[in-house]
């Protein structure tokens, strides 16, 4: 509670009069200064450096890239009250905030200060200016950050705090990569990924399942494949990505399924028979019946055969057991250049041609006709007008669906063929599952949803192709295709042949860790780092070690690993920091990184709807903090079940207030003002040592 006049004026001296006025929050600054000019902080934070019993807590690092909300607010006060209760019973602790630096998001931000509109900007612009800008703007929001926390009255050693862009955490995750590579994990993968055409770079598995769905309303459209072995007859197919059919090498039915022959307008159309009712439109007949397995093999005319990429292409039915005719036509269009399902399909032994129309802008490439050139967010249009012009189009109609987005940008998502670096899960996934079991999670179903996530998780997409990052330490030989992983900064200086001199000096970051090249093991060519940046759940997934000395204090590290307790909102963290956090130890050591998490669910408004800055409803902390009071706050955050959703807003803080801060501050004031006109004097009538445990705590 904040003090009023006279409060903290020492057990002897008597108590002043108190105001009843009720402006929390000034009380809350007043105590605030007084604790810093008392030195209260400090003395918290080092009343236990003797002790030998220690409480390792890890925290989880806040991005810092734009001031806090309120929901940032509810987590760090969990975060104070553990620490607060642990540091009670006279365990030494850390007391140290994390800042997590690099990434997309900050990317994102930094294009918007600088009116940049995509990666060929920031070139343009330059590399090392985009990447200063980057650093300046993280150092800015961490002191930003700094500053509301205390206002928060949340403790901490904030001199102390590490930043996942310093160079001890970029060279750990170096040896950690090194690691899994000398353990055979780390690949290069060439597959079709989940691709940002704005931001340039793929996005993983773990960002699209997280938090990458939104409502999208796109052209969809059926199409027809004149069959080559039945004059006027076509498959039906139907595609919400109109612009994936200039790839189309493929259509695919369910072996088992019944497809009708349905005769409309002089031509024939097959369709799935459960999909024929909404799949057909106006007068028609059904003239027979096939299984699937029959029109399997069979070949068909593609939409955009008279295009260069598409000679030489054979487009047939292959069988699919995934189709279904739920939706559609129960016949699905086939791009393995632009499919991930698609592409696993092209090595399954049906021989597939793979056309991969797209560069990293989602602009088609040369080969592509009128579509060269052109945004693949707006040819859809165009498209149905060529297929109209051909006599391919049935039918086309909007469609809404929940559809991937770039969590950044929110531009929509395509699924374009790359390369793209991995490290494979299959030996690291049992002993990560095995870490999971030692682990106490609250609520106790987060282990459940750890376990699912491992069980059924693809390898880990580790690379970006962006700029602010972890350069990843991958040296690729482009002579004799071999690659090999540096561990640390030591070993690129030993292996460095050219560039070392103008790296010296510099952080871990492009564009200075480009310019050095090293020797390769294999054929002795010069070669250069891939130009890839890490994912950034690296950078967090790696504090365990990186912030307690693993590679150069191991005494230390073995003192504080692992850490007894981490907390974050379990909504994401799954995926994410917990995830990362596991792979890594499991990988480095093979025991949990962890002991205890306590997890959290999410804030929403005061009517229970989803904070965003685009509703209008989302609250910033600092508004919150001179509105409501922190004091208000904090014990809202205290007293909720954090199992479930909390609603915040300043009905609810008012409730809170009425309910609890002005009761005990009016019994305090009553208790107090009375003393004083009495003449009280606590410490001449009953001594510290003497007065009870509520009395001592209170």
């Amino acid at each position: 509670m904040s003090k009023g006049k006279g409060m903290g004026m020492g057990m002897g001296a008597g108590i002043a009069e108190v105001s009843t006025r009720t402006d929390f929050t000034q009380l809350e600054r007043d105590l605030i200064a007084w604790w810093n000019e008392a030195g209260i902080i400090d003395a918290y934070l080092h009343r236990n450096d003797g002790s030998a019993e220690t409480f390792s807590f890890i925290d989880g690092p806040i991005t810092a890239n734009n001031p806090m909300g309120v929901h940032h607010a509810w987590g760090r006060s969990y975060k104070d009250l553990f620490q607060r209760y642990h540091n009670m019973l006279g365990q030494r602790q850390r007391f140290q905030n994390g800042f997590d630096c690099q990434g997309l998001w900050v990317e994102v931000e930094v294009e918007k200060e600088l009116g940049l509109k995509s990666k060929r900007d920031i070139e343009s612009f330059g590399v090392a200016d985009f990447v200063d800008r980057c650093k300046a703007r993280v150092e800015k929001f961490a002191a930003r950050i700094t500053d509301q926390s205390k206002r928060l009255a949340y403790w901490m050693d904030w001199d102390n705090s590490y930043f996942t862009m310093s160079d001890e955490n970029n060279y750990t995750i170096w040896n950690f990569i090194k690691t899994c590579w000398e353990k055979g994990w780390v690949y290069k993968g060439h597959d079709v990924m989940p691709w940002c055409p704005r931001c340039g770079t793929g996005i993983s598995e773990h960002e699209i399942v997280t938090e990458g769905y939104q409502d999208r309303t796109h052209l969809s459209v059926y199409v027809k494949f004149p069959l080559l072995d039945e004059p006027g007859a076509n498959l039906l197919a139907w595609t919400t990505t109109p612009w994936t059919l200039a790839a189309n090498v493929a259509a695919a039915v369910h072996p088992e399924l019944t497809y009708v022959k349905v005769l409309q307008n002089g031509e024939t159309l097959y369709v799935a028979k459960d999909a024929a009712r909404t799949a057909i439109r106006g007068e028609h007949e059904i003239v027979g019946e096939v299984t699937g397995a029959q029109l399997v093999g069979r070949a068909y005319a593609g939409p955009f055969d008279d295009l260069p990429a598409a000679q030489g292409v054979a487009h047939r039915v292959i069988a699919w057991t995934d189709v279904d005719a739920a939706e559609g036509t129960g016949i699905v269009h086939i791009a393995p250049g632009c499919g991930k399902e698609d592409f696993a399909l092209s090595k399954e032994g049906d021989g597939l041609s793979v056309i991969a129309p797209i560069n990293e802008f989602g602009v088609y490439v040369d080969g592509f006709g009128d579509l060269t050139d052109r945004y693949v967010h707006e040819v859809a249009n165009p498209i149905a007008e060529h297929l109209t012009a051909t006599g391919r189009l049935y039918r086309a109609e909007n469609y809404k669906h929940r559809y991937p987005v770039c969590w950044r940008c929110n531009t929509d998502l395509v699924f374009r063929l790359v390369d793209e670096w991995f490290i494979s899960m299959d030996d690291l996934r049992p002993v990560m599952m095995d870490i999971t079991r030692q682990v106490g999670w609250r609520p106790a179903f987060g282990m459940d949803r750890e376990l699912d996530w491992l069980e059924h998780m693809d390898d880990w997409m580790i690379s970006k192709k962006r700029y602010w990052g972890l350069a990843l330490p991958i040296f690729e030989c482009q002579h004799c295709g071999q690659f090999e992983v540096i561990g640390s900064e030591t070993e690129l200086e030993a292996r460095a042949v050219e560039g070392w001199a103008g790296f010296a000096g510099h952080s871990p970051h492009r564009p200075w860790i480009d310019a050095v090249k090293i020797a390769c093991r294999n054929c002795g060519s010069k070669i250069s780092r891939i130009a890839d940046v890490g994912n950034p759940w690296l950078d967090a997934g790696i504090v365990p070690f990186s912030t307690l000395g693993y590679r150069n204090d191991k005494e230390y590290w073995e003192t504080w690993f692992p850490a007894d307790l981490i907390s974050e909102s379990f909504p994401g963290q799954f995926r994410n920091w917990f995830y990362s956090m596991i792979a890594q130890a499991a990988a480095l050591t093979g025991t949990p990184p962890f002991l205890n998490v306590f997890s959290y669910a999410l804030m929403r408004d005061q009517k229970g709807e989803e904070m965003h800055k685009s509703k209008g409803n989302a609250i910033w902390f600092d508004d919150a903090a001179e509105e409501f009071g922190v004091d208000a706050m904090r014990w809202l955050f205290a007293t909720t079940n954090p199992d479930v959703n909390l609603n915040f807003g300043p009905a609810i803080t008012d409730e809170v207030r009425r309910r609890f801060i002005l009761p005990l501050w009016n019994s305090y004031a009553f208790f107090a003002n009375y003393a004083r006109l009495d003449g009280f004097d606590p410490a001449a009538e009953v001594s510290l040592a003497d007065r009870t445990l509520l009395d001592r705590w209170i």
